[in-house]
């Protein structure tokens, strides 16, 4: 007896997303260790998996990654197009660190946020609130670097008025010779920041669908609500908005590397991430688990060693 089982019927039948094959995924979610290392065929040969042991050296070790990367930029006198989660987020602290004590400038970044809260028609909540993107982000990357930091007019938010105008400006960049690097976690139903899964039914191929930059007031799914709710909003679903705006593929698979996270543990024998991890590295690339393209790209994905051990079921 299980979900697949005991579907029909219940108040779940019509929950996931339609393009989702269940008992492939289960499948997928027995698979643990070395079965998830070993390099799928669609895999960019440069793609690497990291495993970290502890919270404190995943927050290191990719807090490092993106600092040598805006190091290298600037020893290469390039520009560095950078867009950038909310989600992980303690890199942060590890990538102001570095680029402090190795005295880097910034001043070649462009950071593109991916996304940001929002209602039906896309307007956002205000820079300063405490729940916003922006506010997030200006508190723990672009406020601590003090003098190096990023100038002000080369920070993105995806705001209504400057999300349409993410693709233009990033092509911009890199047709002056800027590297774009897209920082990213992996969502509970596979989304990159919040480009959902059942996105995918309303394209009638996946070109399409690879080709979409953004979306103002994304209908964000029930289990990205309520993920948010738990590791965002300490529990309250009520104030979790159900819409946001979002980059689409059209920006993400653009990136010339990636730079992934997946630290979804809760403690205690409890996480909610690693089925999202087997699903973006084990399951052919598709439009409905937008994560599965990650792998197709070169960079590193940054993850718990907790999240790849055998997901068997534990009372807590």
């Amino acid at each position: 007896m299980d979900l697949i089982s005991t579907l029909p019927g219940s108040a779940l039948e019509s929950f996931f997303p339609a393009g989702w094959d269940l008992s492939h995924i289960e499948t997928l979610a027995g698979k643990s260790g070395t079965d998830l290392t070993t390099h799928q065929p669609w895999w960019h040969p440069q793609f690497q998996l990291v495993s970290c042991a502890t919270v404190a050296d995943f927050d290191t070790l990719m807090g490092h990654e993106m600092a040598i990367e805006i190091l290298r930029a600037r020893q290469a006198g390039r520009e560095l197009a950078m867009i950038l989660p909310v989600g992980p987020m303690g890199m942060y602290r590890w990538t102001v660190y570095f680029l402090k004590e190795w005295n880097v400038p910034c001043d070649h970044v462009h950071g593109f946020n991916m996304d940001e809260w929002s209602d039906r028609a896309g307007t956002t909540l205000p820079g300063n609130h405490p729940g916003a993107f922006q506010n997030a982000m200006e508190h723990a990357f672009y406020g601590p670097l003090g003098a190096l930091t990023v100038p002000l007019s080369q920070r993105n938010y995806a705001t209504p008025q400057n999300l349409p105008t993410y693709a233009e400006k990033i092509a911009a960049l890199k047709a002056k010779g800027a590297k774009l690097i897209t920082v990213f976690g992996i969502g509970r139903v596979c989304h990159i920041a919040f480009w959902e899964p059942q996105f995918a039914g309303e394209y009638a191929t996946e070109a399409d669908w690879k080709a979409a930059t953004h979306r103002l007031g994304a209908k964000l799914h029930p289990l990205t609500i309520e993920q948010n709710a738990i590791t965002s909003f300490k529990s309250r679903t009520t104030l979790v908005p159900a819409f946001a705006n979002t980059i689409g593929p059209g920006l993400f698979l653009q990136s010339d590397s990636i730079i992934g996270g997946a630290d979804g543990i809760l403690g205690r024998g409890m996480q909610w991430q690693g089925l999202s991890l087997r699903m973006t590295l084990l399951h052919k690339p598709t439009p409905w688990i937008p994560s599965s393209y990650m792998p197709t790209m070169a960079g590193r994905l940054f993850h718990l060693a907790e999240l790849a051990a055998p997901l068997d079921p534990e009372c807590n």
